[in-house]
């Protein structure tokens, strides 16, 4: 199982991640290609080799050739990535990390996330940032992404809106629930696209965790600091254990008044607002009425929009949260051709090292309906020819 530890002891931003991926492996043909597929123009991209404190690394580097640095808003971003030819997941990723910041900049400038006009993060070479960015996890394939905790410098930037504090709102705004600290540098350190990216993509924050290491990268900040080296230090390895932790908002409700007819559809809306899983439990309440524990896993940056969704879908005043750690077993969804046509499973890698197949319920009720045959045939077949 591939992860990776992004060590910020100088801060982060779009390019560093960029960059220290390309060091650690990410084919520069390769990111240019995905990049391309951006109907974005009047662009150049540029790999150097630079050093910092005699420390080298890549520096990635975006020429605006002609000046076509617009202002962008989330839809007008949201069609750019939707008719891109990257891969899915990589779209959603993206998609996911500029609505976070698109939520926090209507918070901030007090109108919806829809109409959010990004000027510094909508930029092109921002864009490139954030998707090549998500694409590189993508392609050296890492499952999990861990991260240090992370410096923030203070003092002011001067921005389109005029002169903002350093860190900027938005960067403080995306970094709830991370740990930081006061490097004592009066510099910026996070930028907001690499909180974004820090928020999104990192599943959880601290110390390393074990690993075996195999390749090492440096991305290249463009600042020269007075106490440390301009670098973000990505390194990649394999989890030892065969196994991957990650963090998980746990969010919780008690309801004693809601019509047992909705539960159903609130499942059905947490699963589409990104739960991870959904748990009813039968409970006894104050004044000895029975009631309902509605329990949902998640990630943690869809804490707000299931959050929304107990509000909105359920009785419920008030909603419980925790962030916990879980321990998860690798695994890999492929698919086999079947007698009913292409069907979806997927291989569970145990710590002792075997495979076991199962097979993906969902694909096979629909075959199970579609053909009239029981639910057990299409699971015993699954299992006996993909031995």
């Amino acid at each position: 199982m591939k992860v990776a530890y992004l060590d910020c002891f100088s801060g982060v931003s779009g390019d560093m991640f960029v960059g220290a991926l390309l060091d650690a492996g990410l084919p520069f043909d390769e990111l240019e290609r995905a990049v391309q597929s951006l109907s974005l123009e009047g662009y150049a991209l540029e790999v150097l080799r630079e050093s910092k404190n005699h420390l080298f690394g890549t520096r990635f580097k975006v020429t605006i050739v002609e000046d076509k640095q617009v202002s962008r808003s989330f839809a007008d971003i949201r069609t750019l990535i939707q008719a891109s030819r990257l891969s899915e997941p990589v779209k959603v990723k993206s998609l996911e990390i500029f609505e976070s910041l698109a939520v926090e900049e209507g918070k901030i400038h007090h109108c919806a996330p829809e109409d959010v006009h990004f000027h510094e993060v909508g930029a092109t070479d921002s864009i490139i940032d954030i998707v090549g960015s998500v694409f590189g996890i993508a392609y050296l394939d890492v499952t999990t992404l861990y991260a240090s905790s992370v410096p923030l410098g203070s003092g002011f930037a001067e921005t389109h809106h005029g002169r903002i504090p350093i860190p900027a709102p938005a960067t403080v705004a995306l970094l709830k629930g991370i740990p930081v600290y006061d490097s004592g540098l009066k510099q910026e350190l996070v930028t907001p696209t690499g909180a974004a990216l820090l928020k999104g993509l990192a599943a959880t924050f601290g110390p390393m965790p074990p690993m075996v290491v195999e390749t090492v990268g440096y991305g290249v900040g463009t600042r020269n600091l007075t106490d440390r080296p301009n670098l973000l230090r990505i390194m990649v390895g394999r989890d030892p254990s065969g196994t991957q932790t990650d963090t998980v908002i746990i969010l919780e409700a008690n309801l004693d008044d809601a019509n047992p007819e909705w539960f159903g559809f609130l499942m059905d809306r947490l699963f589409e607002a990104g739960a991870l899983d959904v748990v009813f439990c039968p409970i006894q309440m104050k004044k000895n009425r029975p009631g309902v524990l509605v329990q949902v896993m998640g990630q943690p940056h869809h804490q707000d929009i299931l959050m929304e969704t107990l509000f909105k879908e359920s009785t419920t005043l008030g909603v419980r949260f925790r962030y916990s750690q879980r321990k998860v077993l690798e695994r890999a969804f492929f698919e086999m051709e079947s007698p009913w046509g292409k069907i979806k499973a997927k291989k569970v890698f145990r710590p002792d090292g075997s495979l076991e197949i199962m097979p993906e319920f969902e694909a096979c009720r629909k075959i199970a309906q579609e053909k009239g045959l029981p639910l057990r045939e299409i699971y015993r077949w699954v299992i006996k020819n993909s031995a």
